[in-house]
């Protein structure tokens, strides 16, 4: 492990001085944070013991490595769906590379190295790797059109391919210093340069990822055309001739953000996840190449979803047909897609944007989404998964689901690969530097091992945070030193449902948070969201704060029509749901909910959760005698992201205020 770090250490230094610019906030490298929490870290760890050996099965099982062996051989036909299968031992090689990073696992290690030489031999002399057209050029899948790239503005998903092999060959090579994967990469990447740009051929891709990759590939090699071209790709966004004035978002091109330059654009649109992947890679774009005009969209973009376009668990793209962002204010409960690879492409985003800012509101967000709609996709045994998220289940039916519960693998199956390489980097997410400036991002016990004027300082969280909001970091440099500490001060806790004020507190009251420092109160200043604490730290100083963890009732804005008249729950970061397992066997009648609640852990239940219990109304119908009757029960809420673990039923995130009237159908 000393040697790993060691290495990340030489390959860091190396890479910023090939690479001048970039992010103003430096994330603290997920290696140099080691959890010690209940909630996090058993996640992680299941992800490496349970999710990654499963998801590499089921690579195996399903065909997908198949499709690589065929690929080599130039013999047989392509054995699963869709063209973008490749990605899925891409991305689960990706989680692996991040999970050996902090859990060395030589027999995972030699698994891994045993699939980069299929995906090698896969891989066409002059760096072409696309196993759909590669096992039988004469005969490829619709999507792949009969020649290469020729479809890659819509289905082919050639380059998406090449996104995902990129980003996991670097986290590869990060993680093991081995140069096998990020050769095949490299080769791929050097076969785009040659094939587009000015002057060559030109396409907006149908599916974006290419870009974030390219940018990882410039930060590791330097090289500038890699940069260039994924600024390249975003640059052809805009110029297809589309239908304009008709409202098929695939006739417009909004669904492929291709209606208008990125610059231009001023709306969450289209497929979430692509949105999401564009937006992150302008903002790297942003941040290397300081261009405003990128910065400017995005922000105007972030707006809009956060003001117009979010659901209140964090999830995005509303719409079930085209996985797709609806219209301002379009957030139905009952069809709710939300898919999960939109919510990880969200936290990449929100990340990003702080990197740039340096504003809290980003966090909040990014803390609202990992809490809630991101992991609510991963069932507790780490091996089902939730494609989309629903806002409610109603007569046990799902609405906008492609499956009526959880499941252990999809046709497409973006999203479990996608979880098993957001997992093992959440600790990156924990701490950011600027200077002399440290920030505090994430609230998870755990040891970070940080340098700041170039002396070792080590902070140390304890808390039990989130069910808690008693915060406590342990500060110790190696010797005294002067920096500024930003620790975060949630939304949530100053009366801030959300940024943006899509969804409010219905009490906007809150308590001042008081900071102390070895258990005497400190003045300090709110800078962005921040409370900063400046002072000359010496080891051994102790910071707590103490968060207020009230329950709180959530409205919307009328112009989310569904929410209308109804209330949501939330406690700390967490929102909150009723599920038939623990009210009877329905929900769906339930209303009136009161506004006490008892706050009870409950360690046996769904691996350790605190659970909401107080008092509703239930409209109970009784067709027979054609009565409708209402009744005063117990309610008991349980964390969102914790449903669908104890079998099939109803579940709701909003509730009636007041029953306006009752079907006796």
């Amino acid at each position: 492990m000393k040697r790993l770090l060691l290495s990340l250490s030489l390959f860091y230094s190396v890479t910023l001085s090939a690479q001048q610019a970039d992010y103003p906030i430096r994330a603290v490298n997920f290696t140099a944070v080691k959890l010690t929490d209940n909630f996090w870290l058993p996640r992680i760890q299941v992800n490496h013991t349970v999710t990654i050996p499963a998801s590499f099965a089921r690579c195996e099982n399903t065909g997908r490595v198949k499709n690589f062996e065929m690929a080599a051989a130039h013999s047989g036909k392509f054995c699963t769906k869709f063209t973008f299968d490749d990605t899925d031992i891409y991305k689960t090689i990706e989680g692996a590379s991040f999970s050996m990073a902090v859990t060395p696992d030589k027999q995972m290690d030699r698994y891994v190295d045993s699939l980069i030489a299929i995906v090698a031999k896969a891989q066409e002399p002059d760096g072409y790797l696309y196993t759909a057209r590669t096992i039988d050029p004469l005969h490829p899948p619709e999507w792949a059109g009969p020649e290469r790239w020729v479809n890659e503005h819509v289905l082919s998903h050639e380059l998406y391919n090449s996104g995902h092999l990129f980003e996991a060959a670097s986290a590869h090579y990060l993680a093991t210093g081995k140069k096998n994967f990020l050769d095949i990469a490299l080769k791929n990447a050097d076969l785009l340069v040659q094939t587009f740009g000015p002057g060559k051929r030109g396409v907006a891709p149908g599916h974006e990822v290419v870009e974030m990759g390219l940018v990882k590939l410039y930060r590791i090699t330097g090289r500038k055309d890699y940069l260039a071209l994924a600024k390249f790709f975003i640059d052809e966004r805009g110029k297809r001739a589309y239908d304009k004035r008709s409202k098929n978002e695939w006739q417009n091109g909004k669904y492929w953000q291709d209606d208008k330059p990125v610059t231009a654009q001023d709306e969450a649109e289209g497929h979430a996840v692509r949105a999401m992947y564009l937006y992150s890679a302008m903002a790297d774009i942003a941040a290397i190449d300081g261009d405003t005009a990128y910065l400017a969209a995005i922000d105007r973009i972030w707006n809009n979803m956060t003001g117009k376009k979010i659901y209140v668990q964090g999830g995005i793209g509303a719409v079930p047909e085209g996985e797709r962002f609806g219209e301002d204010y379009e957030l139905p409960n009952a069809t709710a897609y939300n898919e999960t690879c939109a919510a990880i492409g969200n936290a990449f985003w929100n990340e990003r944007m702080f990197l740039l800012h340096g504003d809290a509101k980003y966090i909040d967000l990014l803390e609202k989404v990992m809490y809630n709609g991101l992991i609510s996709g991963l069932g507790l045994d780490g091996k089902s998964f939730f494609y989309t998220n629903a806002m409610q289940v109603t007569d046990g039916v799902k609405h906008g689901s492609l499956e009526p519960g959880r499941s252990g693998w999809f046709e497409c199956s973006c999203c479990p690969t996608n979880l098993v390489r957001f997992l093992p980097s959440v600790p990156g997410y924990m701490y950011a530097q600027e200077g002399k400036k440290v920030y505090v991002n994430l609230y998870i016990n755990s040891t970070a091992k940080l340098k700041v004027n170039n002396a070792d300082v080590v902070v140390t969280q304890q808390h039990d945070y989130p069910w808690e909001g008693n915060i406590e970091l342990k500060i110790d440099p190696v010797k005294a030193t002067a920096f500024d500490l930003y620790v975060r001060v949630p939304g949530w806790a100053k009366g801030e449902a959300i940024p943006d004020g899509l969804y409010w507190f219905k009490d906007t009251s809150y308590a001042a948070v008081v900071i102390k420092v070895n258990g005497q109160p400190v003045a300090y200043k709110m800078e962005k969201g921040y409370a900063v604490v400046s002072r000359q730290w010496k080891k051994g100083d102790v910071v707590t704060m103490n968060l207020p963890m009230e329950v709180k009732e959530v409205l919307a804005d009328s112009r989310l029509v569904d929410d209308v008249g109804k209330v949501a729950i939330q406690r700390g970061p967490l929102v909150y749901c009723a599920e038939w397992k623990d009210n009877g066997g329905k929900v769906s009648n339930l209303f009136q909910l009161g506004s006490k609640w008892d706050v009870v852990m409950e360690k046996g239940l769904l691996n350790g959760v605190v659970v909401l219990k107080g008092e509703g109304k239930r409209v109970n119908v009784e067709r027979e005698r054609q009565e409708v009757k209402t009744v005063k029960e117990g309610v008991t809420l349980i964390p969102y992201y914790s449903w669908a673990n104890r079998g099939e039923g109803e579940m709701s995130v909003w509730f009636l205020e007041r029953v306006k009237e009752v079907s006796l159908k």
